[in-house]
């Protein structure tokens, strides 16, 4: 009788513990990214604080096949901005399926969150040429084993995240490939198309990274079409290398501090938008948005712990305009200091 009430008793527990760990499966996971930073702008003597990003964010499952993820930015530059509120279905093991709100699967440094960018600003591709967050659906496929890669590809309204009333008679797309082909290697290739102010504009994007002891080697390239030559061909170049020297010392602040250098070019470029009145000569035209620049950073990154999760930023950006006249307020030689808190 004893012997049959243990087993009982053990049987019992071991459902309890079993859902338990289950129910835990299904509490959602909270992040969230703190980006404060100091910039002096050396060209005109200007200086400011800035809270760039305040994000939060929930993800999770409720379903062992149907997760999601909403992030909102408490502070992008002072304005509230939802983000990322979708939903995704696994049906099958590494094949998902995506609706909502989300960044579009495009280029490499447009795709990475504030906590994984290398240095306090962003690439030209990510801030201004690539730069696309939309609501749509995708469908997502790994493969892992023998020849590694990664295709994601999509419908999107292609009106941006605060314009979903409007109705479309012809939807966006975007697309994009990784092949990993060995270890510490990736080679991206992505096109989207975009449809602002009823104007199609194709973009195409190659990029690679290496990844070999202690050095990330980056270059990205992208090009971008505005149909009917509304506007003049855009290219656009991103390339930058980075050292991690790791400290071994065991009270010492930094756990590592980085060494980086960047390039990054754009032409003149236009973000779709038209100018010119109904019935002019002028009428959809489209307009330079930003001017063509080059840039040079150098940088210093120390870090308190694990990878992107307590980082102290220091960049010096260096700009190259054919006018300096035609550089924008933000846009000019200054120093940076940026804390990212990551948690």
């Amino acid at each position: 009788m004893i012997k049959r009430l243990f087993s009982v008793i053990c049987v019992v527990s071991l459902a309890i513990g079993v859902q338990a760990q289950d129910w835990k499966d299904y509490l959602p996971n909270v992040h969230g990214t703190i980006r404060g930073k100091y910039e002096y702008q050396t060209t005109t003597d200007e200086q400011r604080f800035q809270v760039r990003n305040a994000r939060i964010s929930l993800d999770g499952k409720v379903h062992e096949m149907v997760g999601y993820k909403a992030e909102i930015d408490l502070s992008d530059e002072g304005q509230i901005k939802m983000l990322d509120a979708y939903a995704r279905v696994t049906p099958v093991k590494d094949f998902n399926i995506t609706i909502g709100q989300m960044r579009v699967p495009f280029t490499i440094d447009a795709h990475r969150s504030p906590h994984q960018q290398y240095f306090a600003n962003r690439s030209f591709i990510a801030k201004q040429v690539g730069n696309v967050r939309d609501v749509g659906a995708t469908l997502g496929y790994t493969v892992r084993e023998g020849f590694p890669l990664v295709i994601e590809g999509g419908l999107f309204s292609g009106s941006g995240l605060t314009q979903q009333k409007e109705w479309h008679r012809i939807l966006c797309y975007s697309a994009k490939l990784q092949l990993k082909p060995w270890e510490n290697y990736n080679l991206s290739l992505s096109t989207q198309r975009i449809r602002p102010a009823e104007t199609n504009i194709y973009m195409y994007d190659a990029g690679t990274y290496y990844e070999w002891n202690n050095w990330h080697f980056e270059v990205e390239g992208l090009y971008k079409h505005y149909d009917n030559h509304m506007f003049p061909d855009v290219w656009a170049v991103d390339a930058f290398v980075n050292y991690d020297w790791f400290i071994r010392k065991k009270h010492f602040p930094f756990k590592k501090i980085s060494f980086l250098g960047r390039f990054d070019y754009m032409g003149d470029h236009s973000d779709g938008t038209t100018y010119g009145e109904a019935g002019s000569d002028r009428e959809g035209l489209l307009t330079i948005t930003d001017y063509a620049r080059k840039r040079i950073t150098g940088g210093l990154t120390f870090s308190f712990g694990k990878p992107f999760q307590a980082d102290l930023r220091l960049n010096y950006e260096k700009y190259f305009y054919d006018n300096n006249s035609l550089a924008k307020a933000s846009e000019q030689d200054k120093i940076v200091v940026e804390m990212m808190v990551r948690f």
